[in-house]
């Protein structure tokens, strides 16, 4: 008996600490990303940036997503993938009002998507 107790607390640390490292390695991961789309989204704003600008989030989210195929769903990967290639087309063309929607959705994004990967009571029932 004693020893199914010390084994049912070892499998609780063991998923405990299971949890804070997946919910702080996501929240790190997107804390980067929504830095760099920050930046991303104030120079779309302001009509200076490039494709280039972009290009450069859309390769950090590739290193990103590597890592992130463990945690999160690919559909959710699918949809981070689809709007930063939106964004690349246009600011490319230079219509930057939808590169900005496109930009505020990522945004969006960014800030939903680790929330819903934290230990809480609506994530668990």
């Amino acid at each position: 008996m004693v020893k199914s107790i010390i084994s049912m607390i070892a499998v609780a640390l063991i998923l405990t600490a299971g949890v804070i490292f997946e919910t702080n390695f996501i929240r790190n991961e997107f804390k980067v990303l929504t830095e760099e789309s920050t930046v991303l989204y104030d120079k779309i704003e302001s009509r200076s940036a490039t494709e280039n600008d972009v290009y450069a989030l859309q390769n950090k989210w590739v290193v990103a997503k590597e890592k992130l195929h463990a945690f999160i769903s690919h559909n959710e990967i699918k949809e981070f993938d689809l709007w930063i290639a939106e964004a690349v087309k246009y600011v490319a063309l230079k219509k930057w009002d939808e590169a900005l929607s496109k930009m505020e959705v990522i945004l969006e994004l960014e800030e939903q998507v680790p929330k819903s990967f934290e230990f809480s009571f609506a994530n668990v029932f």
